[in-house]
């Protein structure tokens, strides 16, 4: 599947083999776009843990590592669930390692989630010294761990050259997600992200979400933005302090098959 060029292998364990294992190293050959399938992340669907929620995922990323939250994983997530059984309705609950997540598949095809409420871990703008300069960003948390970095233009943003390095600073002891953020009106941004684990992505819900919440945080952007990724457009919605953020985009199912894993197992980490 697919939200906003953001691809994800989606596997239902409920239909794997009871010996069959998804480990780093399989991981890692599967997301390989030459040699396996390739992918951003993939998500694991499990039985659901409590009783309000229709499914729990988990989500690995490209290099095999395993994280909190995927904010078009989740969109892509409850378009299949809609697809499956469209009788039991457009709202429902899914479980995660960041927590349950409502979403809402809505008529015009267009999915939203609520990520929760953000949570900032440092004043609404701090520095780090990286390669001899001070760069100013915002950090916060939507469930998983972003950066925003704003710069005065996306295409031109050193995205390949300081992510990797923001990343992974000691500042970070379990890394962070970077996004590099063009402010172009009130209700509009442009956004490019690293992401942890997977490198720079066409899309990234999460880091659009925290983009538009550090934003706001400092003043400049109103409560629904348009966010213009790589892969497309997203519209994050947030009033503020104390309430959820919303992200809504489309979700699209690619293709579906069977893979033999066993063909994948014990490849080199």
């Amino acid at each position: 599947m697919q939200g906003l060029g953001n691809d994800f292998l989606v596997f239902d364990t409920a239909v794997f083999a009871a010996d069959t294992h998804l480990d780093q190293g399989t991981l890692r050959a599967l997301a390989d776009r030459h040699t396996g399938v390739g992918f951003d992340q993939a998500l694991l669907l499990e039985t659901p843990r409590d009783t309000a929620s229709r499914i729990f995922y988990r989500i690995f990323n490209s290099d095999g590592s395993e994280v909190e939250q995927c904010g078009n994983g989740a969109r892509c997530i409850a378009a299949l669930l809609y697809s499956r059984a469209p009788q039991l309705g457009r709202d429902l609950i899914m479980g995660s390692p960041g927590g349950n997540v409502r979403a809402r598949v809505r008529d015009d095809g267009l999915v939203s989630v609520d990520m929760g409420i953000p949570v900032f871990d440092e004043p609404a703008v701090f520095s780090l010294p990286i390669e001899g300069n001070d760069i100013e960003m915002s950090s916060l948390s939507l469930g998983n761990p972003h950066v925003v970095v704003r710069v005065p233009d996306v295409d031109c943003a050193p995205v390949e050259r300081l992510g990797p390095r923001i990343e992974r600073h000691p500042h970070f002891p379990n890394r962070t997600n970077v996004g590099f953020m063009q402010t172009l009106y009130r209700n509009h941004i442009s956004l490019r992200v690293f992401e942890r684990g997977a490198g720079e992505t066409l899309a990234c819900g999460t880091g659009a979400c925290a983009a538009v919440a550090a934003g706001r945080r400092r003043g400049e952007l109103d409560a629904e933005v348009r966010v213009d990724l790589r892969g497309g457009t997203a519209t994050v919605s947030w009033e503020g302090p104390a309430q959820h953020i919303w992200l809504t985009g489309p979700a699209t199912t690619v293709f579906t098959g069977s893979i033999d894993l066993t063909r994948f197992t014990g490849a080199k980490q």
